[in-house]
């Protein structure tokens, strides 16, 4: 899933426009790397296992960031320590087969992330048996992610790998209410910057996966005019003309509260304009009055009720920063199983999906 051709371009956050995904490596990381700026990091082989890398660079997300993140989540549920819980109640030997699922029906989205931050705990290899995608819709009970591994390092990783799944599976099923209500229309929701500091990538990974397309990923990929801007330029005019001088390849949009504002905007040239808190009625006669000439972007006032009435204008993006600030965490858990002879409840063998079993680290 990703965000349609006319979107504003992305950055990746951990590396040089355009190119590979690159990042700073946490002090537990195998590969080496560190602090050497002469280092050249391959995201598909620095800690994480090749192939899971390569799911990852495949839905838009940097490895290296992913495996950051993992060693902080677990890093900060441990604090120096061990699981006391676990390790006193659960032997060194044992192996389980835990089942992530669905408490309640919604998007799914993170699970190649879950598997990351398993993967930072595991001391043994473990078996990662797929039963849906990220992206997908599931029901209440809904089987996602099947993991046998020693049930120490399982239940150690547990919360950490909870928190981020159902963290973004919540932010995949808000967004995926709002395209429902926009479907059938030209207009696509889309997320904002107002996102979790330090989750950014993964939390517009999870709108794309709810069916939104991302607005701009940092400050520096594309010029956003608001009336500070305004302000402390001079003027409209004057500030577009300062943006397009000293960055000239960037796309600008210009916010704007008030029809009579467009068009000396349209004149300077801008990319996209955001209509600020208009009504239906006044964003139906922006998009008559812009004709084309730029991309529409309502923001304030959006609600889930009202917004295909807003889509129905013929707009093109409903901004909604509810999407990552406000989404509730989609209830998701992890149930062991019973020891029952390495099969699971559809009497398929453990560790298995339609081919060999997938073993991660």
């Amino acid at each position: 899933m990703s965000s349609t051709p006319d979107d504003l371009p992305l950055l990746q956050i951990g590396g040089p426009s355009g190119g590979t995904p690159t990042g700073g490596c946490g002090d537990a990381c195998g590969c080496g790397g560190g602090d050497d700026a002469s280092y050249e990091l391959d995201p598909l082989t620095c800690g994480l296992d090749p192939d899971l890398a390569a799911l990852l660079v495949a839905a838009g997300l940097d490895p290296v960031q992913v495996e950051d993140l993992a060693h902080l989540a677990i890093e900060e549920d441990l604090d120096q320590g061990v699981d006391v819980t676990t390790v006193a109640t659960v032997p060194e030997d044992a192996v389980a087969t835990g089942d992530f699922t669905a408490r309640e029906a919604g998007t799914v989205a993170g699970l190649r992330i879950a598997e990351a931050v398993l993967s930072i705990v595991c001391t043994d290899e473990f078996a990662v048996e797929r039963h849906v995608e990220d992206g997908d819709r599931v029901e209440a009970g809904t089987k996602l992610l099947s993991v046998t591994t020693r049930t120490r390092d399982l239940l150690t990783a547990e919360r950490s790998a909870l928190n981020i799944l159902g963290r973004l599976s919540g932010i995949a099923t808000t967004t995926r209410a709002w395209a429902d209500v926009l479907e059938g229309t030209k207009t696509k929701v889309r997320d904002t910057r107002k996102t979790t500091p330090g989750l950014r990538a993964l939390e517009k990974f999870a709108v794309r996966c709810g069916g939104g397309v991302n607005h701009r990923m940092s400050l520096s990929d594309a010029a956003l005019i608001k009336d500070n801007h305004v302000v402390a330029a001079g003027g409209v005019a004057e500030a577009f003309t300062a943006v397009r001088t000293e960055f000239p390849g960037v796309p600008i949009e210009v916010e704007v509260d008030r029809i009579d504002q467009i068009p000396p905007i349209l004149a300077e040239g801008a990319d996209l304009i955001l209509l600020d808190n208009f009504t239906p009625e006044q964003t139906k006669e922006a998009v008559e009055l812009v004709a084309g000439r730029a991309m529409l972007e309502s923001s304030g006032r959006l609600t889930l009720a009202n917004a295909r009435s807003y889509a129905e204008t013929g707009v093109d993006y409903l901004a909604v920063g509810a999407l990552t600030h406000s989404s509730p965490v989609l209830d998701i858990g992890l149930d062991l199983r019973e020891e029952d002879g390495g099969h699971d409840d559809d009497g398929e063998e453990a560790g298995s999906r339609d081919a060999e079993p997938r073993e991660d680290r």
